[in-house]
């Protein structure tokens, strides 16, 4: 099979079941996406979703340099099962010249050495338990994603509380220091919002600002004032 020589948006090398699902997801999102992995069974079924994915042999520069992952903006080694493997994999991808590389920890003393050799650290276990957690004890909030120091982006969920309000009555910007980023209604966002814009229960709303502002504005939707 050749590999790839085209420029790529994405590189994901290993599919456990966090890489098979960040590849089809950004696949569906329209993404350029390519695979490297050692499990021609695992290429075969992404293959339902991707079409740049390559069985290696090994994984060390060369190979994976064949298989074309230095076309790629950026990559993610998504390797769980084997920490030498993830850090040497990590710094070869890093010596080829990818301009982003994100690698998988497993640990926190993982995360470290990944970070030391030059890689964006990302933790999916523990941030899915912390997402959880959140969501678990602020139900109003669907999702959030948290920014540079206490900034955080927050979709919340309307309740009647605030149903029947336009953008201008809700006033959210002098009241809480929130700006509305955009609304989403029965499957549909909306991002050019008017102050004359009558919010409706259950709609979504998408706000940035600070955390213990967005908290504030999801206790009045839960009843406070």
């Amino acid at each position: 099979m050749a590999f790839s020589k085209n420029i790529m948006e994405f590189g994901i090398i290993g599919l456990g079941r966090f890489g098979f699902a960040l590849a089809k997801s950004l696949a569906e999102a329209g993404k350029d996406v390519m695979v490297v992995d050692n499990n021609e069974n695992k290429i075969k079924n992404i293959r339902n979703y991707v079409d740049n994915a390559f069985v290696v042999g090994t994984l060390d520069q060369e190979t994976l340099m064949d298989a074309g992952i230095q076309n790629c903006d950026t990559v993610i080694v998504c390797i769980g099962e084997s920490i030498e493997v993830s850090i040497l994999t990590t710094l070869f991808v890093i010596n080829i010249g990818v301009p982003r590389v994100i690698s998988k920890a497993t640990s926190t003393e993982h995360g470290i050495i990944l970070d030391k050799i030059g890689a964006e650290v990302i933790y999916p276990e523990r941030d899915m338990a912390i997402r959880l957690a959140h969501r678990l004890t602020n139900p109003s909030i669907l999702e959030t994603m948290e920014l540079t120091g206490d900034i955080s982006i927050s979709e919340l969920k309307l309740t009647s509380k605030i149903a029947g309000k336009t953008i201008l009555q809700a006033n959210l910007r002098q009241k809480y220091k929130l700006n509305i980023i955009a609304l989403e209604r029965e499957g549909n966002t909306i991002i050019e919002l008017t102050p004359d814009m009558v919010m409706e229960e259950n709609d979504n709303m998408v706000v940035i600002g600070k955390k213990d502002n967005i908290n504030k504005f999801e206790m009045f939707l839960m009843g406070g004032r």
